[in-house]
Order: C-alpha cells, then sequence, then structure tokens
C-alpha cells in the first residue's frame, strides 16, 4: 500500500511537472521555428517570388527572375530583361550612408529619361470649389507617383539586400538620404498666382544629388514607406522646417505622436529634435502632422533613444556628462554629424 502511494505521489510530480514545462518547450520551439524560416529582407520565403518584380528571393538575397516571376504592370519584358519607357540614358551614382560608425557605398544606376519626365509632371492639383487644397495632398502625389516608384523600387530592394533586420534597413535608408547635400535648384514654375520655385520629386532628389529638406524629406518618407514602416512628415510652418517621422512607441516619440522625428538635412541621429539650425534657430512651434502610410513601428529599445539624450545633454552643457567632447566625437563618428544643420 505505501509503495502504491509513493507512485501515485510521483505520477502527480510527473505530470505537474509536464504540463508546467509544456507552453515553455511549445513556445521556444515555436520561437526557433520563426526564427528559422528562411527569408529575404522584404518577408519573401526563399524560392518564392516577391511582391516586387521581377524578384526572387534566392538564397536570402532578392534577385532578378523575370522567367519565373515576370515584369510589373509599368514594364516590358525585353530580352529576359524588364525595360520601363523611362530606362534611357543610364548614369552610375554612388550613395554614402553609415552604419555602426563605418561609411559604406551603394551603387545605383539612374536614368536621365526618367528625371526629364519628373521634370513634366505637373505640380498643380485642381480642387472644386468646396474643397481646400492642402500640403498633405502635394506631399502624397510628389511620394505615390507610380512611373517614379517603378524605378526607385531597386534602391529599396539593395536595401533590403544588405539588412535581413528592418531596423538596419531604417538606419540605412535614413543615413542615405541624410548624406545627400543639402542645396536648391535654381529652377522655377509659373502658377496662376504667380512665379514660385520649382519643387523636386524624390527621384530628382537622388539624380541631381541635392535637395531642400522638404525634397529629402519626401525621398526619405518614401523608402520607409517601401520598407514597411509606418512614416509621417512634420511640418514647422513657423520656422518653414521639414523633417520625417517614424512609427515608434508613444512614449519615444516626438511630443507623444506615435511618430519619431528624424532630421533630413543633414546626418542626425533618430529621434534627436534638439538640434539648433543655423541662425539659432530652434523648432518650438506646433507642426502640421502629414500621415504618409501606415506601418510598422520602430522597437522599443534601440541605441539611437539613448545617444539622442546623451547629445541633448553635450548641448545643454549638463554637468551629468563627463567628458563631452570625447562623448561628442564618439557620436559624431558613429552618425557621420555634422556642425551646421539647415532650414528652407
Amino acid at each position: 500500500m505505501k509503495n502504491k502511494v509513493i507512485v501515485f505521489f510521483v505520477t502527480i510530480i510527473l505530470i505537474a511537472s509536464f504540463i508546467t514545462a509544456f507552453p515553455f518547450f511549445t513556445k521556444n520551439s515555436l520561437k526557433e521555428e520563426k526564427s528559422e524560416t528562411p527569408i529575404c529582407g522584404d518577408g519573401t520565403l526563399y524560392e518564392t517570388c516577391s511582391v516586387t518584380k521581377p524578384y526572387l528571393c534566392e538564397q536570402g538575397i532578392l534577385v532578378e527572375k523575370i522567367s519565373v516571376c515576370g515584369c510589373s504592370s509599368l514594364s516590358k519584358n525585353l530580352g529576359g530583361s524588364c525595360y520601363s519607357v523611362h530606362q534611357s540614358y543610364p548614369e552610375k551614382i554612388t550613395l554614402k550612408y553609415i552604419l555602426n560608425r563605418t561609411e559604406k557605398e551603394i551603387d545605383f544606376t539612374m536614368y536621365g529619361e526618367m528625371a526629364d519626365y519628373i521634370s513634366r509632371v505637373s505640380r498643380v492639383i485642381e480642387y472644386r470649389e468646396d474643397e481646400k487644397p492642402s500640403r498633405a495632398d502635394f506631399k502624397l502625389k510628389t511620394i505615390n507617383d507610380e512611373e517614379q516608384r517603378e524605378l526607385l523600387m531597386p534602391l529599396v530592394v539593395k536595401i533590403q539586400n544588405l539588412a535581413n533586420d528592418g531596423v538596419e534597413q531604417a538606419r540605412i535608408a535614413v543615413s542615405i538620404v541624410q548624406n545627400i547635400p543639402y542645396g536648391s535648384t535654381d529652377k522655377t514654375v509659373f502658377f496662376a498666382s504667380g512665379e514660385i520655385n520649382y519643387s523636386q520629386y524624390p527621384y530628382e532628389v537622388l539624380y541631381y544629388n541635392q535637395g531642400i529638406c522638404g525634397e529629402k524629406s519626401a525621398l526619405m518618407a518614401f523608402l520607409l514607406k517601401e520598407l514597411g514602416y509606418g512614416v509621417s512628415i512634420f511640418y514647422f510652418s513657423e520656422e518653414n522646417h521639414e523633417v520625417v517621422g517614424i512609427k515608434c512607441p508613444a512614449e519615444k516619440s516626438f511630443r507623444g505622436s506615435g511618430y519619431c522625428f528624424v532630421e533630413t538635412g543633414g546626418p542626425a541621429i533618430i529621434t534627436d529634435s534638439f538640434i539648433e539650425y543655423v541662425g539659432g534657430i530652434k523648432l518650438e512651434s506646433e507642426p502640421e502632422v502629414i500621415v504618409i502610410s501606415d506601418g510598422k513601428s520602430l522597437p522599443e529599445k534601440m541605441q539611437e533613444y539613448k545617444d539622442a539624450k546623451t547629445m541633448r545633454k553635450i548641448r545643454e552643457g549638463s554637468w551629468f556628462i563627463f567628458n563631452k567632447n570625447k562623448k561628442f566625437e564618439a557620436l559624431k563618428k558613429k552618425y557621420g554629424l555634422i556642425e551646421e544643420y539647415q532650414v528652407e
């Protein structure tokens, strides 16, 4: 009888241990299965066509495979390659970016015919009498041009091939745009109200290798949108400045907006919103938030959050920061920071 009681209790203990441990093993098994699923940088499974034609996910890299995946509706298969009608007069460009303290480059092909097409796209939006023109309409028109998207998507794919991790992809995209020189075109256009400055589309910013904050913000917004992020643009009317917002946890976001602040005029730390611009200008007004796309969010933990706080303390001369010059130089090297930031 005594032996039966012992066996009974041992059995109960074993069953209880199994029940307690089962969720742990199941959870970890699922986690391992998920992490081991082979995918490319855009989330496409191995040996599967991406939603971006004509790319196939092959051994972790998105490669052109026209025979398997076909061409998009805006291009044609000519001799085994997909060609857009604007794909003439190719020019090689090199885009600089900084990742993990290292300066790197991306080679990319652009087309003179596409730049010429974009320059002819009307900047006018027609409204009914009861409709009110909005900055958002013009910004979305600039970013969402389908012909432009067709020839910018290969750059998005290059970024996705450089890193499977979505945060790394965002860092690369941000750095590429920040490292494009700040500058304005001397072109003007005529509207009914008179002559105004010409506004470049994202493709033109890359092609001519320059742009002002609004133009560079549109390019950055395009890249982040195509990488799957929730994106907005902050427009500060009083300071006449634009920056990009990336969806992020509310407590990390700019003034509780749900979007993290990203300067576009030059290399800066994601979430660093306390930059002092040329002339001592600071962004103190309440911005208009223009939502560009819904999508994924930056994570709760990123090194940039801490680095941006450190940068703010350095600017404020906080006595909590020891070796300020040394820490500033370290951040400058890490992100390629510059001395002066411009507003429009």
